[in-house]
């Protein structure tokens, strides 16, 4: 049969023409052409009121395309029904993108109230897809028969998977099991919606006041400028404003002298979520309970068991396995590091034991004594605009072939947001990227990176993309000055980016984010290798003010250091994974009403309830999985970690940074996207295998792992 289907035929499929399909970007309100190759957002002229008619417009086209599909008359077949329903949704997929992103990355109390009134709609819409009983005969008549249809291996993927979505979405289940399972779904969409919003608030709440600049000890000058400009935004005059960041660990924690500060800005990390209006804990026990019940419903004894089904790792035990048997390793080299620290404590009469809050702070002076590394002199040779262009999109420029033009006469959502058109090595145009890095009150916490508009054959439609951070602005006329880790993030996050504009594949579904989530975070962590080459560490490292290079004394400082603090590091990941896992582990019909004691005994049931290393995230602001999407998925980033050291090692083994090498990692392991197995294709890409040696070796834990 045929392996791609011509887009006449596509287009005679779902009624549209290819023109028509086209078109639909240039008339929807909310996308206009760029001026380079295809639709982009236009962000200055859409308003707050634009996007509820949007949304439902394109709920209601969704809808009638389905309709279209489900009641056709001619027998089912591959091209009439799962290929339909592949290109069905466009409209809707490209709305819900840029509603979503913007509702994370710039919203305001009227985005946020309809965001958390869509929530339930949108599930409701997605049910009635997958719970529809006239659609999901068609897809089972098709897929029962698979073995006679001759698919070429991708499209036979995409049955497979289309077929298993619908099962694991509740189409085989009874009727009243149906109407139980949506129910569910809309109690569960309004939680998260919810439980999103309400974060962004604490964690805004939860900023600390300083009054007294004495406070601030340590802190660079751009830190308290920063802090000065956040209070005066905030109304308060001659004060400081520390916003916190979102995880439990704060960067200013590393350069606060004065303890009472770091005792109270942890503090106030800590509280999120647990008081007043912006307690959260009654929305997370709520949340745990009700996917608890909707695993039950669909045949699995708990989310977690539900959720890894569809992922590498197969099993919670599998993934748990892969945890605990870190635990020893990153356990035993967090108690050498806090004796280091205490050693230090003590030797300048600190007359304290070493809490989480003063961990950073003599993290530093111990990784100066035995590295000579200073933070803040290794700063100005990490300048934001130079990172990005001489780094990051440098080395993707070595590995790929591809270059990069910024824009402005593109519109973007917020002033600091900035456009690249991105073009591939034969100069057509690939992509748009969005880079938006600066923190602000109404953005969500952390750093993601996801799409404006998803690549698609199937739509004519290549990729925007977005990536985005919490970097601290600096003041007007100021250098954006960011730290090695923050050189990492901005490396992790255009490693997503590749991933998805690299994806080629002719099916929606089957294109860059659409792989399992333990698999998501594999090209991102595979990205960070690259920030130390020394081809393109030599590009970017050089001093703002000077241009000079970083010094090569400096430089070798900073590798030797580098698995400097991961005793910490790793053991606060994997208390949040292990947190993760066992949240969603709760059978249904079992209420948690305590998420304190809860948390604890999840801790210490696996050996790593560290006071002075608590986990990355607590549970109260744990939005990863309450309202981020990686629910029972926690755990990916070390399945990815592992994945990213051992095909990084094969780099190290094959002549490193090279086109050629960046091509087979492009055609063989980011083009395919959702088109295959991944662990075949990674088999395929290494030769075997993965293994955890690289990532002990990477992380510096093996000289503190158990003896066999």
């Amino acid at each position: 049969m045929h392996k791609i289907l011509a887009l006449a035929t596509i287009a005679a499929l779902t009624g549209h023409s290819a023109m028509t399909q086209q078109a639909m970007a240039r008339e929807n309100p909310l996308l206009a052409p760029s001026g380079l190759f295809f639709a982009a957002p236009r962000f200055d002229r859409i308003t707050d009121a634009d996007w509820r008619p949007a949304l439902d417009a394109a709920m209601r086209a969704h809808d009638a395309e389905i309709a279209h599909i489900a009641t056709a008359t001619a027998k089912p077949t591959f091209a009439n029904t799962i290929v339909a329903l592949e290109a069905s949704g466009a409209q809707l997929v490209r709305v819900g993108q840029i509603f979503n992103n913007i509702t994370q990355a710039n919203s305001d109390p009227t985005l946020d109230a309809l965001r958390e009134t869509m929530a339930p709609l949108l599930q409701a819409h997605q049910d009635r897809i997958y719970l529809n009983p006239i659609l999901f005969a068609r897809v089972n008549a098709v897929h029962a028969a698979r073995a006679t249809l001759k698919l070429d291996a991708k499209s036979a993927f995409l049955l497979q998977n289309t077929w298993r979505s619908f099962v694991r979405a509740g189409a085989a289940l009874s009727p009243d099991a149906k109407v139980k399972l949506a129910d569910l779904n809309q109690r569960i969409a309004k939680l998260e919606s919810s439980y999103a919003t309400t974060l962004v608030a604490a964690t805004k709440d939860g900023a600390v006041l300083v009054t007294d600049p004495a406070k601030l000890r340590g802190l660079s000058p751009e830190d308290i400028a920063a802090a000065a400009q956040a209070a005066a935004e905030s109304g308060k005059k001659n004060a400081y404003l520390l916003r916190l960041q979102n995880t439990t660990r704060q960067p200013m924690l590393a350069t606060l002298a004065d303890r009472d500060t770091r005792l109270q800005l942890l503090a106030a990390s800590e509280a999120r979520g647990t008081s007043g209006t912006h307690d959260l804990r009654p929305t997370i026990t709520q949340l745990a309970s009700l996917r608890a019940d909707r695993a039950q419903v669909l045949g699995f004894a708990d989310f977690a068991s539900y959720t890894l089904d569809a992922q590498m790792a197969k099993t919670p035990a599998a993934a748990m396995k892969l945890l605990d048997g870190l635990v020893p390793a990153t356990v035993g080299k967090a108690h050498t590091e806090a004796a280091d620290i205490q050693a230090v404590i003590d030797r300048s009469h600190g007359g304290f034991t070493v809490t989480a809050a003063d961990w950073e702070f003599y993290a530093q002076i111990v990784r100066h004594e035995k590295y000579d590394l200073d933070e803040a002199a290794v700063r100005p040779y990490f300048e934001l605009n130079r990172v990005l262009k001489d780094g990051v999109f440098y080395a993707a420029n070595k590995l790929y072939g591809i270059t990069f033009v910024e824009r402005h006469d593109i519109p973007v959502y917020q002033p600091d947001v900035r456009v690249f058109a991105i073009y591939d090595a034969d100069k057509k145009p690939l992509a748009l990227f969005y880079a938006d890095y600066f923190a602000r009150p109404n953005k969500q916490g952390g750093a993601w990176c996801d799409n404006f508009l998803p690549p698609a054959g199937l739509w004519q439609q290549k990729s925007v993309v977005v990536n985005v951070a919490n970097l601290t602005k600096p003041a007007p006329g100021k250098p954006a000055l960011i730290s090695f880790d923050d050189v990492t993030t901005l490396f992790h996050e255009f490693g997503h980016a590749l991933h998805t504009i690299f994806s080629g594949q002719t099916y929606p579904s089957q294109n860059g984010f659409g792989v399992p989530t333990d698999v998501v975070e594999f090209p991102s962590q595979f990205n960070e290798h690259w920030a130390l080459d020394k081809t393109v560490f030599a590009n970017y490292a050089h001093h703002y003010q000077t241009n000079a290079a970083m010094p090569a004394d400096m430089v070798a400082k900073l590798l030797r250091a580098r698995t400097f603090n991961q005793g910490y590091g790793a053991t606060e990941i994997v208390a949040a994974a292990l947190l993760d896992l066992e949240w969603h582990s709760i059978p249904a019909g079992k209420t948690i009403t305590d998420v304190a004691a809860f948390e604890a005994a999840a801790l210490h049931k696996h050996g790593i309830d560290i006071a002075m290393v608590p986990p990355r995230y607590k549970t109260a602001y744990f939005n990863h999985i309450w309202g981020g999407g990686y629910a029972a998925n926690y755990y990916s980033y070390l399945w990815g970690e592992i994945l990213d050291d051992d095909a990084y090692e094969w780099f190290t083994d094959h002549g490193g940074l090279t086109r050629a090498n960046g091509q087979r990692f492009r055609d063989m392991m980011l083009a395919p996207g959702y088109s295959a197995e991944p662990m075949a294709l990674y088999e395929a890409f290494r030769g075997r295998a993965p293994t955890v040696d690289a990532l002990s070796r990477n992380r510096g834990l093996d000289s503190h792992a158990k003896s066999p």
